[in-house]
């Protein structure tokens, strides 16, 4: 068996299904990991290892990955996952953390609006509850038209939680289809002010698991090597890459959707439509130490910082602050920020990814219900957490799905 890509879909799939098979694994880019990323930052104290792309998880919520860690014997510690929000528009700056955060701008405290907007919040918690209730269809735009929550709500927090949780553009998360989204906050207790599951990181960089799972196969692992062409034939599936081409009885593709089709030679009309159907946003990211991106008053820093740009038709603007999250021995606020390299300073830049992420509007949360439809038809199977909502347990919840299929049961 063939496994193209070494996300987490794609190394838990390839490690499934490494106890039963002979698997050979792919990997386009010059490292593994997909949007696993850990870089090595060199200090006067030792070195820092600072995560970019997946970061944290919860238990209640991450069951199937909380399991894959402890097989590996992966050390996790509890963090913060506060949020803050810095609008350069309307000149708001708060923290969910607390009071003092949400008044970090002493001035609300005596502004009749800031309290509106607070009560606010609150009333989108429980319309967003009815909603979950009864089951309602439409948009996020359109939820938030009908239930009249006002714009000042949608701008100053709806909007930034989504989009930053998402890593979507701001007009482009008004698309997605409420429930979507509703169900994912309650389910992670984000509409209720207490009992709010305890996040954690990975000891010593999310790079720890990596090294772990790819033991029982680290030597069938080709990195640098994309799959050009995957073809089907009588004798199986044919995977060409530029060092050749070789035969495999099942393929499983772990890459992003768009990739995945890209790479058939003749995707079936079904392929084309479901793996066609779900887009993609590029998120530059740049790993930094300049702390102008924070909040301007330190008592709104937390560990997601939102910023609302002052023009419109700008992609999302969030920095996780990775010192507090991953509790880094340092002062020094060493921070990932998506689509603010034009404002960092460059002097202060450490490193820069690439990342893409799935907008899942309406037409990608429709394809996500025909799965079954494409993955595992003439031998070519797809995983990815672009089923579900996008995340790490989503990925391990796909290459389970596979493995099943295939014959392997975790």
């Amino acid at each position: 068996m063939a496994v193209v890509g070494t996300g987490i879909a794609g190394l838990a799939a390839a490690r499934l299904l490494s106890t039963r098979h002979d698997v050979t694994v792919f990997e386009a880019a010059g490292r593994i990991g997909g949007h696993t990323v850990t870089t090595e930052v060199p200090t006067p104290a030792g070195p820092l290892a600072v995560d970019a792309g997946f970061i944290v998880y919860n238990e209640p919520n991450y069951p199937n990955f909380v399991r894959l860690l402890r097989e590996l014997g992966v050390a996790t510690r509890a963090t913060s996952m506060s949020f803050s929000v810095t609008s350069e528009r309307s000149g708001i700056e708060y923290a969910g953390t607390n009071l003092n955060t949400l008044f970090a701008q002493r001035a609300n405290l005596l502004r009749p609006r800031h309290y509106r907007f607070l009560g606010e919040i609150l009333r989108f918690h429980r319309e967003a509850k009815r909603l979950i209730a009864d089951g309602s269809g439409g948009t996020l735009g359109e939820f938030l038209e009908t239930r009249r929550l006002s714009r000042a709500l949608a701008e100053q927090y709806v909007i930034p939680l989504t989009s930053a949780i998402w890593s979507t553009d701001p007009r482009r998360i008004l698309e997605t289809p409420a429930l979507f989204l509703l169900r994912f906050l309650d389910n992670h207790r984000l509409l209720d002010l207490a009992g709010r599951p305890v996040w954690r990181v990975i000891q010593g960089g999310s790079r720890q698991y990596v090294e772990r799972l790819i033991q029982p196969f680290r030597d069938r692992i080709h990195v640098g090597t994309p799959v050009r062409r995957l073809r089907r034939g009588a004798g199986g599936v044919e995977v060409a890459t530029d060092s050749g081409r070789a035969r495999f009885d099942e393929v499983v593709v772990a890459t992003h959707s768009d990739q995945a089709l890209a790479m058939l030679a003749r995707p079936t009309r079904r392929e084309s439509a479901v793996l066609g159907a779900i887009c993609y946003q590029p998120n530059p990211a740049v790993l930094h130490t300049d702390a102008s991106v924070l909040p301007r008053r330190r008592r709104a820093w937390a560990s997601w910082n939102y910023r609302t740009p002052r023009e419109a038709g700008r992609p999302v603007a969030v920095t996780y602050n990775m010192t507090r999250l991953q509790r880094l021995p340092t002062e020094t606020a060493y921070c990932v920020s998506l689509n603010l390299e034009d404002v960092i300073d460059e002097r202060r830049v450490i490193a820069r990814f690439d990342f893409q992420h799935p907008l899942f509007d309406r037409a990608a949360v429709a394809a996500q219900a025909r799965h079954a439809e494409v993955s595992g038809a003439d031998r070519i199977h797809y995983c990815g957490a672009y089923w579900g909502h996008g995340f790490h347990e989503d990925g391990v919840v796909s290459a389970l799905a596979v493995a099943r299929r295939l014959g392997v049961a975790a």
